[in-house]
């Protein structure tokens, strides 16, 4: 709070890039975690995460103040012009600091509090267990074994304790790989097919023009042998062979085919980190055009090069997936082996294997490839103040590349579009500890599982905002994609979702999952009514037979027979209980209507309350544009149903998951704030 020197403006201009001709007016707050701007006349609020920031710029003075133009790393691009260039300036200086941190205990996580949810701080941290993820691959057994020696993170300080390893691969061997190779990133298993052909991924050797190590090819060919279904193995070079090439000179490289036997080498050719970062660039201003005519965007965007990058990551990983399909080992490596060679080895692991295409699966791909192997999320998302040319949106295009495989198909992934938008935006905005730090050392250093929240705990409170409706798990198979140049598209929902004033639009998503959200209340709803009219026969059922009495004489002393009409035998038994005067049912103004009442008046009340508790209509969310809360709807905002009353509401009206009466299953269902307090019994 210290930094803050202006903490509120007024009078500013806000001005999005798609309606600058009406600009919004109203007062700019600077607080400690986000820039607010409040339109009062538009009953509107825009926040800014000073973490989401990725540029500031002050822009030369207008006549109408000073502007400040604040691009974010969630592509949302915004103009606020500040009467007073001094006030401005100080805002400038602010958000600076703010938005990049010196220390890294100084990030958002660190200071979080899930005051909107009933989320503890242990919630999501205990989800994934890196030796429980082998174990679903049937590892350890007879060809890996679990390596002990980077217990301490001797052996290699960037990677997990745990270790997969060639069983037969001696101390000696992984010791001298290890040296051999770039950070000491030895070959180590990340992925088992059931095939027996697998996957392992390192860094680059330090064999410059001639350099060998009689270890390393030990190590590469006790991986070769772990797999009895082919006799020679794939090694990947990720990177292009001149950038390679430029490597060696350095003392580094790539193995020499001449030294290690029965491998066959590839250079599949994904540029480094900053061409993708120069690319990201031109896309973002391929999406900030004003007026873009047709060519104008499509040659801006193919001189950006951002699709031929994403085409040629999914290339890569879809080589490595078919030879493990087809029995065949392969080893990936980049420079380090924690940029491209987590995005292809986890995007093969897609491929390959369904459960990586769940919500529970994917998270447990992030974990093993991205945070337990290591990926430099501090330096490549800019968390805190470093060298800007180690920023690069390696994990952004990894998400772009999961979305291209879901656009072909749709029916193969248990989550959708909004799941890889909330992860995108959270390993950004440092709001969690899950992404902080480079490797799994750095959080344990840093305590993050005890000082901070887990975005796994938070997205599970979420679960069913990440749904997709159209998912097939009985599809389980490879995916086999289709990258024709034609088939790789431009990902309009993450690069321009805040373009609400050219082309608002419904998220087909959001609509499906609210009609699978009906479907389910009512069939639930229809559960408990079909229970309850059983149980309603029963009672009317006792209690016509207790009007009949235990039994009734025939003239000819015969055994009663009795007749299966419930009206009937009131009207015959009724007769008979008028004369009986010390039964405990007289009564002079006595009916069956009456008598019904008075022994299930309780049991009606619990109905009536049942009925009423599940909304049969819910509103079209269509025609809503405004939350009870005078939120407004945009095309990126949630909209929810309540399942009692049916309205529509912001995610923040709705925090609170109940069991509803109505509902066979009991279930909790997300309800709004006015039902929640109504099911409590509780006044506002």
């Amino acid at each position: 709070m210290e930094l803050i020197k202006t903490p509120k403006v007024e009078n500013v201009r806000m001005i999005d890039r798609y309606n600058s001709k009406n600009a919004s007016i109203g007062t700019l707050y600077l607080t400690a975690t986000h820039l607010i701007f409040v339109d009062p006349e538009a009953n509107k609020e825009t926040w800014i995460l000073h973490m989401h920031i990725a540029t500031i710029d002050k822009l030369p003075l207008s006549t109408t103040g000073s502007p400040l133009l604040i691009r974010c790393k969630t592509f949302l691009s915004v103009t606020f012009v500040i009467p007073k260039e001094r006030e401005c300036h100080d805002v400038y200086v602010t958000l600076l600091k703010l938005c990049q941190p010196v220390h890294i205990k100084n990030l958002y996580c660190f200071h979080y509090t899930s005051s909107n949810e009933d989320l503890p701080k242990t919630s999501g941290w205990d989800f994934f267990r890196l030796e429980t993820e082998f174990k679903r691959m049937r590892v350890p057994n007879e060809d890996w074994a679990l390596c002990t020696l980077n217990a301490n993170y001797e052996l290699c300080d960037t990677y997990p304790r745990q270790l997969y390893v060639p069983a037969e691969a001696s101390t000696a061997v992984l010791m001298g790989s290890s040296r051999f190779r770039s950070k000491g990133r030895l070959p180590a298993l990340t992925y088992l097919h059931s095939n027996r052909a697998s996957i392992c991924r390192c860094s680059q050797p330090l064999s410059g023009f001639s350099a060998r190590c009689l270890e390393d090819e030990q190590m590469l060919e006790a991986i070769r042998k772990t797999n009895p279904n082919a006799s020679y193995m794939y090694v990947v070079d990720t990177r292009p062979r001149i950038n390679a090439m430029a490597n060696r000179a350095a003392g580094k490289g790539y193995e020499n085919e001449a030294f290690y036997e029965n491998i066959k080498f590839h250079f599949l050719g994904i540029e480094n980190i900053h061409v993708m970062r120069t690319s990201l660039q031109k896309l973002v201003e391929t999406c900030e055009q004003k007026a873009p005519t047709m060519s104008g965007f499509l040659g801006s965007l193919e001189s950006s090069g951002w699709l031929k990058h994403i085409r040629s990551i999914l290339d890569t990983s879809n080589f490595i997936a078919t030879a493990v399909d087809k029995g065949i080992s392969v080893v990936v490596h980049c420079s380090d082996g924690w940029d491209r060679t987590a995005q292809v080895c986890s995007l093969a692991a897609l491929i390959l294997d369904p459960f990586y295409r769940t919500i529970k699966g994917f998270q447990a791909l992030i974990e093993k490839d991205w945070l337990a192997f290591g990926h430099k999320f501090s330096e490549r998302c800019g968390y805190i103040q470093t060298d800007p040319k180690e920023m690069s949106p390696v994990f952004t295009q990894f998400l772009d590349s999961t979305w291209q495989l879901m656009q072909q198909r749709c029916d193969a992934f248990e989550f959708n579009e909004r799941f890889l938008l909330t992860l995108h935006d959270h390993v950004q905005s440092c709001q969690y500890g899950t992404f902080i730090g480079n490797c799994e050392k750095d959080r344990l250093d840093l305590r993050l599982s005890e000082t901070t929240f887990s975005l796994w705990g938070h997205m599970a409170n979420h679960i069913n905002e990440y749904i997709n409706p159209l998912y097939r798990p009985e599809m389980e198979e490879i995916l086999k994609p289709n990258l024709a140049p034609q088939c790789i598209k431009f990902w309009r929902g993450m690069y321009s979702r805040f373009e609400s004033g050219v082309h608002p639009r419904e998220p087909l998503g959001d609509l499906l999952l609210a009609s699978r959200d009906h479907c389910t209340s009512l069939e639930d709803h229809v559960q408990h009514l079909t229970k309850r009219i059983s149980n309603l026969k029963n009672l009317i059922s006792k209690s016509a037979k207790r009007f009949q009495g235990p039994s009734m004489r025939l003239k000819d002393n015969k055994e009663p027979t009795e007749i299966n009409d419930n009206r009937y035998n009131y009207d015959k038994r009724s007769g008979q209980l008028t004369d009986t005067t010390d039964h405990p049912l007289q009564s002079s103004d006595f009916s069956f209507s009456n008598l019904s009442i008075s022994e299930t008046n309780t049991e009606i009340q619990q109905i009536n309350a049942e009925m009423e508790s599940v909304a049969v209509d819910w509103k079209s969310m269509r025609n809503v544009t405004v939350c009870s809360c005078s939120t407004p709807f945009d095309q990126f905002s949630r909209k929810s149903h309540c399942w009692k009353c049916g309205e529509v509401f912001c995610s923040r009206c709705i925090v609170r998951t109940v069991p509803l009466a109505g509902h066979h299953s009991g279930n909790p269902v997300p309800v709004c704030r006015s039902c929640f307090r109504t099911l409590q019994q509780t006044t506002p």
